[in-house]
């Protein structure tokens, strides 16, 4: 049983992998590099400046911010209500990666923070008449597999 449900998940994956478009398996442009760099780094120096009308600039009006907490699925006015009356936050960027797809390009980055040690940002910067903005953040603590199962019974898993 175990078999034939690894068999249909391998399969399926490989279909999903050989049905990306074209533009997913071509590297990344210069600029377009460049372009997501820029805007993810000027998100993380502002908000350690807690420049908020720089900081929102960068996101899609209708971008989604997903915190740590599973209560954190935020449209940007409530993630400015949250963000705005802080005096900041700092996360520093120690690797990102960048996959562009047509017109969008998702991103990975580890992140540390004095507060809550390493994270990860993901997201997507969609290509829009202004230029490159981001669509979707998403932080999360990044969690040793070694204390996974004490951290998924502090928040409320089955006890198996």
């Amino acid at each position: 049983m175990h078999k034939a449900i690894l068999r249909l998940l391998l399969t399926t994956s490989l279909c999903l992998m050989s049905s990306l478009p074209l533009a997913a398996q071509e590297a990344l442009s210069d600029e377009s590099k460049q372009q997501a760099n820029s805007i993810l780094d000027q998100l993380h120096q502002n908000a350690s400046q807690a420049n908020w009308d720089s900081y929102f600039s960068l996101y899609h009006q209708q971008a989604v911010f997903l915190g740590t907490d599973a209560t954190e699925r935020w449209d940007m006015q409530q993630f400015a209500t949250y963000a705005r009356p802080t005096d900041g936050w700092h996360y520093e960027v120690n690797s990102r990666q960048l996959l562009q797809f047509d017109n969008t390009i998702v991103f990975d980055e580890l992140l540390h923070s004095a507060s809550y040690g390493l994270c990860r940002g993901t997201g997507a910067l969609q290509l829009t008449e202004d230029g490159w903005k981001i669509v979707q953040y998403h932080l999360s603590i990044a969690v040793p597999n070694d204390n996974a199962k004490a951290v998924a019974q502090l928040i409320g898993a089955d006890k198996t």
